[in-house]
């Protein structure tokens, strides 16, 4: 559970800091990983972004000092790390409805709580995984821009994979020379509002190989030799497979001794005529953390 007490001494760090310049390289040392991680994690958890989380954590506070004193407004903004009024009644209307001068002719005023983490045991799918060490493979096939969405079927993925001609399916089919054998799924270069169901992600659906061939016409992203976390399940489809990657971002992640590392996140599943009882695999890359 390590983890979790990190997470949240890098929360008090913030909470501290608040009204001060925040040194995220010290966030994430605190937290024992990396400012990219952490920020990943962050969101996974948390469902908003860092910065969404300290922006509102500041307006909380800005809002409460112009509720109960006589500050003036400007001094609230500076306070907060805002360069101007404009910008502070601007980013606090968005956020309470009402402007800063307006605030203390409220009886109810919205706050934004400290967050903090815990572990929560729920019941579920079961969760079942082991760690592989593979070589470098390739993922060949067809790539689509496509927006993020994190229940249900993605229409824009089901859109791409509609567009797979029968010559484009047997040619990448005659590519998979690994024990993975079937159509694989796989995500990457998300954007920035991933954990709150915004932006966009590059999707590939095709094969993984080792071959050295000239893929003309498909996506080719090269995955280099890495350590992978494999979850298997099997329940309704796509349901269960959701739940899985939900439950590895909200319990397996924050209690493991691993974090991701910067590839694609692949998945696949077996056999499909049974739509309720669809075996599948999620593949992360991970690192052990560091002590």
């Amino acid at each position: 559970m390590d983890t979790l007490r990190d997470m949240n001494l890098a929360l008090t760090y913030i909470e501290d800091n608040l009204d001060q310049d925040i040194d995220y390289a010290q966030v994430a040392q605190l937290a024992g990983t990396s400012e990219y991680h952490f920020r990943r994690l962050f969101s996974y958890l948390a469902g908003m972004s860092l910065n969404t989380y300290v922006r509102n954590r500041r307006l909380s506070q800005a809002g409460q000092e112009l509720h109960k004193s006589d500050v003036k407004v400007i001094d609230v903004a500076i306070k907060y790390g805002y360069h101007s009024v404009d910008g502070f009644t601007r980013a606090f209307k968005d956020w309470l409805g009402v402007a800063p001068s307006e605030v203390r002719g409220l009886k109810h005023l919205k706050v934004f709580p400290r967050m903090t983490f815990q572990l929560t045991i729920r019941g579920g799918i079961d969760m079942n995984y082991r760690i592989e060490q593979k070589d470098a493979f390739k993922l060949v096939g067809v790539k689509r821009r496509v927006p993020i969405v994190f229940e249900g079927e993605n229409a824009d993925i089901l859109k791409l994979a509609q567009s797979i001609t029968v010559e484009q399916r047997t040619k990448l089919q005659s590519y998979r020379n690994t024990e993975v054998t079937t159509v694989v799924n796989a995500s990457y270069h998300f954007g920035e509002g991933r954990h709150e169901e915004k932006g966009e992600l590059d999707h590939l659906i095709g094969s993984i190989t080792t071959l050295d061939a000239d893929f003309d016409g498909f996506e080719v992203v090269e995955v280099p030799a890495c350590t992978w976390a494999i979850f298997n399940s099997v329940g309704s489809y796509p349901h269960t497979l959701q739940q899985t990657w939900a439950k590895i971002a909200s319990e397996w992640l924050p209690s493991s001794s691993y974090e991701l590392i910067k590839v694609p996140e692949i998945c696949f599943t077996g056999d499909m005529s049974d739509p309720h009882q669809v075996y599948s695999e999620i593949w992360i890359g991970v690192k052990e953390k560091a002590e």
